[in-house]
């Protein structure tokens, strides 16, 4: 049983664009889809689908790349299940000085870190992107 699924997401992402695969596969769910939907409006992946294989769905997630290498340097997973972390609206980092981008999830739903702060709301600090 996974414990973590969206973490395996990112570890997906991750290896994937290491490897320099085109796109990755992965179970669907309705938090992965919007983490893939965050990615794909600031520009970290082409596009995502959601392919219906007859059982329970897969999420695929095109992967970007820039020079031959993945435009996605760097994916971490902040909050856990063993250790939330939350941040109000003055606390959300900037990663690499706005040129990274943070994932809250938030009571507006999963958000990117300039989306919180232009609504004015904090959350759980679900991952970080550069």
């Amino acid at each position: 049983m996974m414990t973590d699924p969206i973490a395996d997401m990112l570890t997906r992402v991750r290896n994937a664009g290491r490897a320099g695969h085109k796109w990755v596969d992965m179970p669907v769910s309705n938090k992965k889809v919007e983490v893939a939907k965050i990615l794909a409006d600031n520009h970290y992946v082409h596009a995502f689908k959601v392919l219906d294989d007859g059982r329970f769905g897969v999420l695929r997630v095109y992967l970007k790349y820039h020079e031959g290498q993945p435009v996605i340097r760097h994916l971490e997973r902040i909050s856990r299940p063993g250790r939330r972390h939350y941040v109000g609206v003055s606390d959300i980092p900037r990663v690499r000085n706005g040129l990274g981008m943070a994932i809250l999830s938030t009571s507006a739903g999963l958000l990117s870190d300039r989306t919180a702060r232009s609504e004015g709301v904090g959350g759980e600090l679900m991952a970080v992107v550069w």
